[in-house]
């Protein structure tokens, strides 16, 4: 079974913030045109001070103001079985098989997009 998630890691190697949110919007499109794919799945690491790094918080801030263009957006810590939010995403979209399910990783963001 092939995955409905398209996953892009913006952290590996560091990334200034205009190219994380060039990578972000160049993801958002192949997945809004792609057949297969619905939801963007972003890598964008904690940090190493333990609050949140710069490249996790240009990429909430890249979500927020594009929130208009997405069913909804899970953060990492909430993707689990126990999630409304990702119980209706399965539902519409079908199972999932991903590492990062009920692991409750602060370093990844998911974008339904559609």
């Amino acid at each position: 079974m092939q995955s409905y998630i398209y996953t892009i890691d913006v952290a590996h190697p560091p990334m200034h913030p205009d190219a994380v949110e060039h990578t972000l919007f160049d993801g958002w499109k192949l997945v809004r045109n792609h057949k297969q794919y619905r939801v963007l799945k972003v890598v964008h690491g904690y940090g190493s001070s333990g609050r949140g790094g710069s490249t996790k918080e240009t990429v909430l801030n890249w979500v927020f103001q594009n929130r208009n263009r997405f069913e909804n957006i899970i953060p990492g810590e909430n993707f689990d079985l126990f999630d409304a939010d990702t119980l209706e995403m399965i539902a519409e979209c079908g199972t999932v098989d991903d590492g990062d399910l009920g692991r409750s990783n602060l370093g990844i963001t998911l974008i339904w997009v559609h």
